[in-house]
């Protein structure tokens, strides 16, 4: 387990607390004090149930606008707050390296992609992908143009 700074704050933190409820208020403050913990730890499981169950309802690696999706994007972002934005589940690009890293893609109905790159499960990077633009529309200069009217 890697210590950050939230890990070494929740593992020294929350003995304290206990520490500190206890002193003032006995064995009801260590009550207070662990059925805080609780809560907050069940607040936390039911939204991320509420993201996933989302999240089913919608095709793998869709988004509804990949433009406004990569907009949205920041350094540091965890995998809930990403699926959280796209309602979706992100198809996987490349897999797990020796480094942590994982990429996963999301596409929307003009095959905009937009390609996300975890490291320690937070975005580092991204890159959004348009599609080749090819000439389909070309003006034809030997047809008439229609003149003008005039009223």
């Amino acid at each position: 387990m890697k210590f950050t700074t939230p890990n070494l704050l929740a593992m020294i933190g929350g003995p304290l607390l206990v520490v500190a409820g206890f002193m003032t208020y006995g064995w009801a403050g260590v009550a207070l004090v662990v059925g805080g913990g609780l809560m907050w730890a069940l607040l936390h499981f039911s939204r991320t149930m509420q993201v996933l169950k989302r999240a089913a309802n919608r095709p793998v690696g869709w988004v509804a606008s990949a433009v406004m999706f990569n907009s949205q994007l920041t350094p540091g972002l965890n995998m809930l707050q990403v699926v959280r934005m796209t309602t979706a589940l992100g198809q996987s690009v490349l897999p797990l390296d020796a480094a942590q890293n994982e990429s996963w893609q999301w596409r929307d109905d003009g095959d905009i992609s937009v390609t996300v790159t975890f490291a320690s499960g937070k975005v580092t990077q991204w890159e959004m992908t348009r599609p080749q633009q090819t000439d389909a529309v070309t003006t034809d200069s030997a047809a008439p143009t229609p003149a003008p009217t005039t009223q």
